[in-house]
């Protein structure tokens, strides 16, 4: 039997595809974004006990209260706003089902959503499983920044959802201030729902704030806000987020969810609520955490011949390859696994239309110190 597919142009996704080669070929893999070091030790603890406490069975749908309590608690702090735990927040099985339950919670066959290239890949086939049509509006080529008058440009009387995400993968670029008030002055008097994915909150560097949805009333208003606790915490094989947006979208929201997993890994949930509340200071440190990572691979790059882009937030490097190929970056990232042992993600998934002729290769910096010096020692011999 041979179904007509309902995702012509979706294969196996670019990071399982580099992952699996670098598997084969014993390579770094600074690809897939996974950290390769240790969860914290009271995250593991908390779990344990809600396991052996016998928090096993089924969370309510919207999430455990302690936890959503928790999460209004955090976002208050970090953004001066308070959801309702209640009405405004709900607790999901990653990023990913959450972006999914809002696309498929407001979104209609036949409508459009606008996306800015690169994005990220499970972003598309969620709009077309809806049956809408994705409308790719491309960031700048060298600073990944949004030009907002090809955004008004791309608007019709079918956009029903602009998608935007900051700190940006697989940039690493953030929104300014201005950046959200052209959103405001964009969105003013339309029907248009914000689907804000912040999954990289709380990884930005060089004293910056990251520029929420949240922070601004006349966003929040009609926003989906993703976070992901697996970028955070370091576990991202926990499968666990969250998304906040208003009332009436939550609602929306939540019979997707309900139909769709219905409710997300309890013991953890049970573990983050005593994480967030008993140790805040691993989100508020984090992007210091991640800024000595970041700066000390950027050193250690000197010593090869790529050329690393700017990095103002998330845990991703870009890096020009041109000086060493002038591969297409799907070859030359393929040769860079077979022939020199270290992986990365091309770019040109990212798009449906990549820029003529970038050489750009994603380098992943969430790993540990020995990981990193193997990379770079193998690196350097390009």
């Amino acid at each position: 039997m041979r179904p007509d597919t309902k995702l012509p142009k979706v294969g196996t996704t670019i990071f399982t595809v580099m992952s699996q080669l670098a598997a084969e070929h014993g390579a770094v893999n600074l690809g897939q974004g996974f950290p390769d070091f240790p969860v914290p030790p009271r995250l593991v603890d908390a779990l344990t006990r809600a396991m052996q406490a016998g928090h096993n069975q089924y969370a309510p749908m919207t999430g455990i209260p302690a936890l959503r309590q928790a999460i209004a608690a955090k976002t208050e702090r970090c953004y001066g706003w308070r959801p309702d735990a209640d009405t405004e927040i709900t607790v999901t099985s990653g990023a990913t089902e959450a972006i999914f339950n809002a696309i498929h919670a407001v979104v209609r066959a036949g409508e459009e959503v606008i996306v800015l290239d690169p994005c990220y890949d499970c972003y598309e086939p969620a709009i077309e499983l809806a049956g809408a049509t994705a409308v790719h509006v491309p960031l700048d080529p060298a600073t990944f920044a949004p030009d907002w008058d090809a955004v008004r440009a791309a608007i019709t009387p079918k956009t029903r959802m602009l998608m935007v995400n900051s700190p940006h993968n697989p940039s690493g670029a953030m929104f300014t201030a201005a950046d959200m008030q052209a959103l405001i002055d964009l969105l003013q008097g339309t029907d248009i729902v914000l689907l804000s994915d912040e999954v990289y909150e709380h990884i930005v560097f060089d004293g910056a704030r990251h520029e929420s949805a949240l922070l601004y009333p006349q966003l929040r208003e009609r926003s989906f806000v993703i976070s992901s606790f697996g970028k955070t915490y370091h576990c991202t094989g926990w499968k666990l987020g969250y998304a906040i947006a208003p009332p009436a979208l939550s609602a929306e929201f939540r019979k997707v969810h309900q139909y769709n997993v219905f409710c997300s890994f309890t013991p953890s949930q049970h573990a983050f609520a005593e994480m967030i509340t008993q140790e805040p200071e691993h989100y508020e440190q984090l992007g210091a955490f991640y800024q000595d990572k970041r700066d000390r691979f950027r050193a250690q790059l000197a010593a090869t011949r790529l050329k690393p882009l700017p990095v103002p937030g998330g845990y991703f490097q870009l890096v020009d390859y041109s000086a060493v190929s002038d591969l297409p970056d799907l070859e030359f990232a393929r040769w860079l696994t077979v022939e020199h042992g270290v992986t990365g993600i091309p770019l040109s998934p990212f798009y449906a239309s990549a820029p003529a002729g970038q050489r750009l290769l994603r380098l992943c910096f969430a790993k540990n110190e020995d990981t990193v010096n193997r990379a770079i020692e193998r690196l350097s011999k390009l």
